[in-house]
This record gives C-alpha cells, sequence and structure tokens, in this order.
C-alpha cells in the first residue's frame, strides 16, 4: 500500500527545511488565508484557527494525503506579536522583548481526508538585554523582517537569546517532535524505516 503524500500548507522555506532534516520532501502549497485576529481572539486560539484554516484552505478531500499546517506567534504580556510591517515596527518589538521572557506558540494541523488533529507547542524564550546599537546592527542584517516577533533563532537572531525552555525548532516555526506525532495520528509513520 502507498503511502499517502504529504501536503505542507506553507510557503516558508525554514518549515521546509525542518521537514527536510527527517528526509521528508513534501509538496508545497501556501495557504493563502487572513491572519488578521478577530476582535479579543486569545493568542492560543488565533494560531490553532490559523493552523487549522490553512489546512483547510490547501487540501484535496478526494486525494490521499496528509496536509501539515502550522503558524507561529510570539506573544508578550498576552499580546500576539506578528511580523513587523517595516524595519520601525521591529524594531519597537525587539526593545520590547529585551531582557524580557517570552512565548513562542505553533499550532499544527494535519488533515487527511475528513480526520483532522491538532497540537500546539509552547517555547519559553529569554532575550538578553539588548543595546540601541545591537538593535540597529541586527535590523539591518534584514532577518527580522519576515519573522513573527522580528526575530529568527536559526540566524544571528541567536545572538539576541540568554535562554530557551522548550524546543528550538518550535521557535523556528515547526516543532519536529510534535510534528512526528501528529503525522503519526494520521497514519503518516514519517521514522520508520524504508520498506523494501
Amino acid at each position: 500500500m502507498a503511502e499517502p503524500r504529504l501536503v505542507l500548507a506553507s510557503g516558508s522555506p525554514r518549515r521546509a527545511d525542518l521537514l527536510a532534516r527527517l528526509g521528508l520532501d513534501p509538496e508545497i502549497r501556501p495557504a493563502a488565508v487572513d491572519e488578521t485576529p478577530l476582535a479579543g481572539e486569545p493568542p492560543l486560539e488565533l494560531v490553532v484557527r490559523l493552523a487549522d484554516a490553512k489546512a483547510r484552505a490547501v487540501r484535496h478531500p478526494t486525494a490521499d494525503e496528509v496536509v501539515l499546517a502550522a503558524d507561529t506567534i510570539v506573544v508578550l504580556d498576552d499580546q500576539a506579536l506578528g511580523k513587523p510591517r517595516d524595519d520601525a515596527e521591529a524594531a519597537a518589538m525587539l526593545r520590547r522583548l529585551s531582557g524580557r521572557t517570552h512565548e513562542v506558540l505553533t499550532a499544527l494541523a494535519v488533515h487527511r481526508g475528513p480526520r483532522h488533529h491538532r497540537i500546539t507547542v509552547t517555547t519559553q524564550v529569554r532575550f538578553r538585554a539588548l543595546t540601541d546599537t545591537e538593535v540597529a546592527w541586527y535590523l539591518a542584517t534584514g532577518e527580522p523582517r519576515d519573522k513573527a516577533g522580528a526575530y529568527a533563532l536559526q540566524g544571528a537572531g541567536a545572538a539576541l537569546v540568554d535562554h530557551l525552555d522548550g524546543s528550538d525548532t518550535n521557535v523556528i516555526g515547526l516543532p519536529l517532535a510534535a510534528t512526528v506525532q501528529l503525522l503519526r495520528r494520521a497514519g503518516l509513520d514519517v521514522l520508520a524505516p524504508p520498506t523494501s
């Protein structure tokens, strides 16, 4: 019996790279969904809703495929910090994160036919106290522009982090241990040795 096709409902190169660590080469099918938070929507509900919406947006109900979608946000003081619109907003986010602990939430949604599974992973991240010079240096790298919370742990942004409690791959955008668990629940055991 053939394995179902794995579909990644994301155009994020970081998520594709993380799946490649497991030897996976999914079909990339980016989801176009409105990521605007609903009025009064708590951050946890937001990421769960968006991950599920992304999976639903790209799935083909009749195909034997497993659709994996994710949404990641940075949360500080119960407020979601999304992707900055410009360098000024990125600088403001970095200054707010400076010297403080924040959460990174990723919701995963997997759809296979009529069945769907969800899981949410939280990682605590503490930033060093940043100087204005360090903020300016980091902005000049260009990394903050398309990252939730305006930093990238997998790049130069690692120099901003003092401590991490939880999954480092969650902070990058796809918690691998939880992803493997969720795919297995959908009938796709990505860590099983290949059959001959």
